[in-house]
């Protein structure tokens, strides 16, 4: 790659080195991907000694749910394949580490000439696929040279991305090593094809198929059952961060009869015990503290808020949900709205929503809201509040805007692996 690119990155990962004296999850990072080439190397020894058939890449947890419909139907339908997945964020690795799908989990090394080499080189990759905006200009380079079959799904662009700007040309470079490209929209066809990449497919999501699974799969949890009891009223905080507590929590304070539960982002001792001194500790209890109480309907009769502090069960909380309040919309972006939607509820996010094309689709339908501050939110929140046709109108176009975006694992996997042969008749 131009030597620019290569400083850039060299910059990054120097950056990391010296951020992760401060930062937990960035060592972690590091210590992970320190690790990669000896657990790349064993594991391959023990099950696939001629290397992986494919590599999915996904920067983090958001995005492996991208790619997680085309593993789950490739195991299926496949299950001599051997399967590599990588996460570059901890955030995805620390929780999808042991995910039994693929043969091989790992932490992708920095976009480094001689890391690649030597990671390419361990995992021997006959395929790669990446989630939405994992492009990393060495990696694909020399998957270009090698001839490996690479692709990229449910990505999206957008004409201010560096891409499309004048100075853009080692970027727009990049692009060129995709054998092929699955975007969710037309626009963002018509945007590659203004700059000479047309071998392109506009498939949309593949997370609409993820959380149509999810729905069909979710689990009763009879912890929240007890905790919710005859409520009329619900607000499921999903991916919960600060900013987003500093509006919702008064509002839940000025609202006595509705019940709320919190699913930080993420969450150690401290992060927990702040936010059940902000909610008021009488009338708060931890998932944890209530989970094998033989007594719980008594210890929960005036307890108003319900803190998650595991991972892995977000995506059936929203069953139990009247509304959903989505983090992240006052810092990097929005989580995930889908997993709410696909249940038929509304769903609330902050104002850094613009990037999320199923965000705009949403707010367009009436299924989707959003706030910028404390008096927004209150006038949107006493809305669905007290007007349950308003609320059950919003639900019913959340949902159905999920059913109606469904299919983009079907054309993503068939165009790329194709039917699996029939099986033979007995």
């Amino acid at each position: 790659m131009n030597p620019l690119y290569n400083f850039g990155i060299n910059v990054l990962a120097f950056g990391a080195r010296i951020a992760s004296h401060r930062s937990p999850k960035i060592k972690k990072m590091l210590e992970g991907q320190h690790q990669t080439l000896a657990a790349l190397r064993h594991k391959r020894m023990a099950v696939a000694p001629d290397g992986f058939d494919v590599w999915f890449h996904a920067a983090s947890l958001g995005e492996f749910e991208q790619a997680r419909p085309i593993i789950e139907r490739l195991r299926r339908n496949y299950p001599e394949k051997k399967m590599l997945l990588t996460f570059f964020s901890p955030s995805g690795y620390e929780i999808r580490s042991n995910y039994d799908k693929v043969d091989c989990v790992a932490y992708l090394p920095f976009d480094r000439p001689k890391s690649v080499k030597r990671f390419l080189d361990a995992a021997a990759p006959k395929m790669a696929i990446f989630s939405k905006y994992e492009f990393w200009g060495n990696y694909l380079e020399q998957l270009h040279r090698s001839a490996t079959p690479t692709y990229i799904i449910s990505s999206i662009f957008r004409p201010r991305q560096r891409f499309f700007r004048p100075w853009g040309g080692m970027f727009r470079k990049m692009l060129c090593y995709y054998t092929h490209l699955y975007v969710q929209d037309k626009a963002s066809v018509d945007l590659l094809a203004g700059i000479g990449v047309h071998n392109v497919t506009a498939a949309g999501d593949t997370r609409f198929d993820r959380v149509s699974e999810i729905l069909a799969s979710s689990r009763r949890i009879p912890e929240i059952e007890s905790f919710i009891g005859p409520s009329r009223f619900t607000l499921i905080a999903g991916s919960s961060w600060q900013p987003d507590e500093d509006i919702y929590i008064p509002w839940l304070k000025g609202h006595p009869d509705v019940k709320a539960i919190i699913a930080p982002h993420e969450f150690d001792h401290a992060r927990l015990e702040s936010l059940r001194h902000r909610l008021g500790s009488s009338k708060t209890r931890l998932l944890s503290e209530i989970r094998g109480d033989g007594n719980r309907h008594n210890s929960l009769e005036n307890v108003r808020y319900l803190i998650i502090d595991c991972f892995g069960l977000l995506s059936s909380l929203y069953r139990y949900g009247n509304v959903a309040v989505i983090g992240g919309g006052f810092g990097a972006g929005i989580h995930n709205i889908n997993e709410a939607a696909v249940y038929g509820i509304p769903v609330v996010f902050g104002p850094n929503h613009r990037k999320f094309k199923e965000a705009g689709e949403l707010m367009t339908r009436g299924g989707g809201f959003t706030y910028a501050n404390s008096s927004e939110f209150n006038a949107l929140m006493n809305s669905l509040f007290n007007d349950s046709s308003a609320l059950h109108n919003a639900g019913d176009q959340a949902g159905k805007y999920i059913q109606e975006s469904i299919g983009a694992s079907d054309i993503i996997y068939d165009d790329i692996f194709g039917q699996p042969a029939a099986a033979p008749k007995q």
